[in-house]
């Protein structure tokens, strides 16, 4: 055996393992400060960790709490209002329309015979210059609110929207029409007004 293969693995005389020594004045594991070097791992084991804070953390945890019920608390008050000023403003704008719609429906009654007189006068070309200009508008002021005039000849009859004055039967009829509108229906948005009162004409 070689001198070479004897010397293998051997760690030269003065070149000694490396090591250290932990000279930190406070305790990384419990935040204290050491007293005459650090101390033993069972030692360090067996220290408060919170024995170097100066405050309680049972008081200042009490407060948290009471702090957050009484956001809770504010918190479920706003909602409550919130919710109530919703239902109010909803109920406050239903009865707008209710009254709108009321007044509407009031006025367009007031107009009934007028407006009746007109179509006469429509239907018997009796209704022209500065008058038939009047009419226009008329319908176009209607129109703007709502106010729907139907019935015309021809029309599929509805015993729902229709009021049938007369009847007559034919053999020539597949399905029960109207042949003579004697007063045209009013209706706001779905809700009639007065049927339309006509005549028809139905299959025998």
């Amino acid at each position: 055996m070689t001198d070479e293969s004897q010397g293998a693995g051997q760690v030269p005389e003065g070149d000694k393992p490396f090591t250290f020594s932990d000279k930190r004045k406070v305790d990384p594991a419990t935040g204290a400060p050491r007293e005459g070097g650090a101390p033993a791992a069972d030692e360090a084991s067996d220290v408060d960790p919170l024995s170097g804070l100066d405050f309680e953390p049972s008081a200042e945890t009490a407060e948290l709490e009471k702090a957050k019920a009484e956001a809770a608390e504010h918190l479920d008050a706003l909602q409550r209002e919130r919710a109530s000023f919703t239902n109010y403003r909803n109920r406050a704008l239903r009865d707008q329309e209710a009254a709108r719609a009321r007044g509407l429906e009031d006025v367009l009654t007031a107009l009934l015979p007028v407006l009746d007189d007109i179509e006469r006068a429509k239907a018997h070309a009796e209704l022209t210059g500065p008058m038939a200009a009047i009419a226009e508008k008329l319908d176009a002021s209607l129109a703007r609110f709502g106010i729907e005039r139907y019935g015309v000849v021809g029309e599929e009859f509805d015993p729902t929207v229709h009021d049938a004055l007369m009847h007559r039967t034919t053999a020539d009829a597949e399905s029960t029409t109207i042949e003579l509108v004697i007063e045209p229906g009013y209706r706001i948005a779905d809700r009639v007004v007065r049927a339309a009162r006509v005549g028809v004409v139905g299959p025998e």
